[in-house]
């Protein structure tokens, strides 16, 4: 039991991993001050291929409420993405997306009655901390717009987190749970369609094609960004406590750290090394998976109730 649910873990942890390469993939292949284009064709064609794989539609109530995740954990929260990449380092970005835990938790505790602990709470701030030593030892900017899309992007997905699992796994025709493949598309539908109409409105499509490593860098993001990575991140987020499921989005901000001091040659400093133990030892504690059985007993008691209503 504790293996599979370890794997469960790691694989969840995949989504939060790719995710952390978005920035500089936007930064080196992804043509300039188009967020809405890169929000689109990161979405869209992702939710369509899942689409086409799990070739199921929502039923009833699950059109809209398909929508609402979509614009939250996807439209809202990919748009904002993107003016962040384009207007701040990713350091800077990842620090405002650090909180992310900390909301997850408060709003879990209220919203799903999950335990809001002191160690979670300590956990939290131990992290957003972690990220900062990260962010704070390099050269970066600051731009107020970048900074309110950072900000909004995190509460976005921290709220969509939360209120997919409160209505976890719609059913399927067969009678049993709908499959994390299927609410994944979707939600990448919605929110890629919903940011398609806003394409069309503010930006427009780009004037000049697009170049080779324009479409390697979207095609990355749209199959590995974001259909590998959503599918991940939803099929773990129907098994595990959504607070304990948002300590591993701290995984984003060092991946990207360190794919910048690999890839990019920027400086990774003392001080940066000592935030990524601060931030990995934030997730292990906020997840208790030492010392402590936590996660590991919710699962085992959650598993049952999965074909009736926990999921997504």
């Amino acid at each position: 039991m504790l293996s599979k649910n370890l794997m469960l873990i790691l694989v969840t942890a995949l989504a939060p991993m790719l995710w952390g390469s978005t920035y500089l993939t936007t930064t080196l292949f992804l043509p300039e001050g188009r967020p809405l284009l890169s929000a689109v064709l990161r979405a869209l064609p992702a939710g369509l291929l899942l689409l086409a794989l799990s070739r199921r539609l929502p039923q009833g109530s699950w059109w809209w409420k398909s929508w609402v995740l979509g614009m939250l954990n996807i439209g809202a929260f990919f748009a904002l993405l993107f003016v962040a990449a384009y207007r701040l380092p990713g350091g800077v970005a990842a620090i405002v997306g650090g909180i992310q835990p900390l909301l997850v938790a408060l709003l879990a505790s209220r919203v799903l009655q999950e335990k809001l602990t002191p160690t979670r709470l300590l956990s939290g701030m131990a992290g957003v901390f972690g990220v900062a030593l990260i962010v704070l030892q390099s050269q970066a900017r600051l731009d107020a717009v970048g900074l309110a899309a950072a900000a909004g992007g995190t509460l976005s997905m921290a709220a969509g987190t939360v209120l997919a699992k409160k209505w976890g796994q719609p059913p399927s025709r067969s009678g049993g749970p709908e499959s994390p493949l299927a609410t994944t598309a979707w939600q990448l539908v919605a929110g890629g369609a919903s940011l398609a109409v806003l394409l069309f409105v503010f930006e427009g499509l780009p004037a000049v094609p697009l170049t080779t490593p324009n479409i390697l860098g979207y095609l990355y993001l749209s199959l590995m960004g974001t259909a590998v990575a959503y599918f991940c991140w939803f099929r773990g987020l129907s098994r595990l406590p959504a607070g304990a499921a948002a300590f591993l989005g701290l995984l984003s901000p060092v991946v990207a750290i360190v794919l910048g001091w690999v890839v990019a040659g920027q400086s990774l400093g003392p001080w940066q090394l000592v935030g990524i133990v601060v931030v990995l030892a934030s997730i292990i504690a906020g997840m208790k998976l030492k010392g402590s059985r936590n996660v590991t007993d919710k699962l085992r008691a959650r598993r049952p109730e999965l074909p009736a209503a926990q999921g997504r």
